[in-house]
């Protein structure tokens, strides 16, 4: 059985015990529940745990490593503006798509105030809204030890960046050892990571018993509801980086549309941007005249660290939590969430659901328990369908526009044509 399986059957589980729980809340039962609630607090704060020294040496290597390649440079620069510009791009239309979805999203005040209660013990940050210029200047951190004991996660990002960036100019030897050290730390967190994710049909079991024994079937409606809005702001965000390619490529869209078909065919059906490139790379050429030595270098590049579809699943994962546990998120915090992920994005963690591990010490400061990161995980597959899917065709979009800066436009134009 899949881990996917197991956390299903898990999730469906803990719904069904929680539901005679709460028909039938005899002492012994509920004691039973008292038991079990802490396993649940006690993965998800194991997963926290790992957090912070993953993304930060996953950001750290993956900057400082590439001064001895030429990712960097020629081609390379094309596909980190190209990268960067398709971010902000789906950062910006998940600020505008994904609020409205959620217009309808309502919960019973009897409902949060249940789910409210089961985090009583926990404690959550609160935070209040920061002024601009209080929000610039929070960016960089006074105390980076601090920051990541707070879970600041913006202000630890730029610290890890300056870092890895001041690397670059440090001698080889001594980069070479700090580096080396970071490359040991992430991959012990991930070994780690991937002991709790094995775990989490126990997790997740553990966090839907107590939930379902205080909402009984409102919990699963709502996390219906989520992915339900998941999947129709990934799908909107992919069908408008379509005239991205039209325009910024200079592709005919209905050419772009047959091109890409395939690989997004792939990428629903595996959830994994790797198994699409063989895909993407026989269309971009074959069917989009694309150059070899771009698809050759961006592809790859983009598959293994390119999301253009992490800041829509965050602002939907942060929009969502944050109305089931009634928490008023402002319109400055959503671009906080936006601007995270786009710089994130390029560390997420190599592991199932690593984008929730990331999101959470974030959400955590916005004053939602974090034990609704362990509700999303039982729910991630099909959302990951259609995330992998808005990836894939950010990688297709990023490799269309690289090629019409890297040839002559006459050139461009005559391959596309053939």
């Amino acid at each position: 059985m899949s881990l996917t399986t197991r956390v299903i059957v898990a999730l469906v589980l803990g719904l069904a015990a929680g539901l005679i729980v709460l028909a039938h809340p005899t002492p012994a039962l509920l004691k039973i529940v008292s038991i079990i609630e802490p396993i649940g607090t006690l993965w998800v704060n194991a997963i926290r745990m790992t957090v912070v020294p993953l993304v930060v040496s996953l950001l750290i290597t993956g900057i400082a490593s590439s001064s001895n390649t030429r990712t960097l440079h020629g081609i390379g620069w094309g596909a980190l503006a190209a990268f960067l510009g398709l971010l902000v791009f789906a950062a910006v239309a998940g600020l505008v798509i994904v609020p409205p979805l959620f217009a309808w999203f309502r919960m019973a005040p009897s409902t949060v105030a249940a789910l409210r209660s089961g985090t009583a013990g926990v404690a959550t940050a609160t935070s209040s809204v920061p002024s601009f210029s209080d929000w610039i200047v929070g960016l960089v951190p006074t105390n980076p030890i601090k920051a990541a004991n707070d879970g600041a996660i913006l202000p630890l990002v730029v610290f890890a960046v300056a870092f890895a960036l001041g690397l670059l100019s440090v001698g080889a030897k001594r980069r070479d050892a700090v580096v080396t050290f970071f490359h040991g730390v992430g991959d012990a967190m991930l070994a780690i990571v991937r002991v709790i994710i094995h775990l989490a049909p126990i997790g997740v079991f553990a966090l839907m018993l107590p939930v379902a024994s205080r909402t009984g079937a409102a919990a699963a409606g709502a996390l219906g509801y989520y992915v339900a809005v998941a999947a129709v702001a990934q799908v909107l965000v992919t069908l408008l980086l379509y005239p991205v390619a039209a325009f910024g490529g200079r592709v005919p869209l209905l050419r772009f549309a047959k091109a890409v078909f395939p690989a997004q065919a792939v990428a629903f059906s595996s959830s994994s941007s790797l198994a699409s490139l063989p895909t993407l790379i026989d269309s971009s050429e074959a069917k989009l005249g694309l150059p070899l030595g771009v698809t050759n270098t961006v592809l790859p590049l983009a598959v293994s660290t390119f999301k253009v579809g992490t800041p829509v699943i965050w602002l939907v994962a942060a929009t969502f939590l944050a109305h089931l546990y009634g928490v008023r998120l402002a319109p400055a915090q959503l671009a906080v969430v936006a601007l995270t992920a786009v710089l994130t994005s390029f560390s997420a963690p190599g592991v199932p659901h690593g984008w929730l591990l990331a999101i959470s010490p974030l959400v955590v400061t916005m004053g939602i328990p974090a034990e609704g990161i362990g509700l999303l995980i039982a729910v991630d597959a099909i959302p990951d369908m259609f995330g992998t899917t808005l990836n894939v065709t950010g990688d297709m979009v990023a490799a269309a526009l690289v090629s019409r800066r890297a040839v002559a436009p006459s050139a461009s134009l005559e391959a596309v044509a053939q």
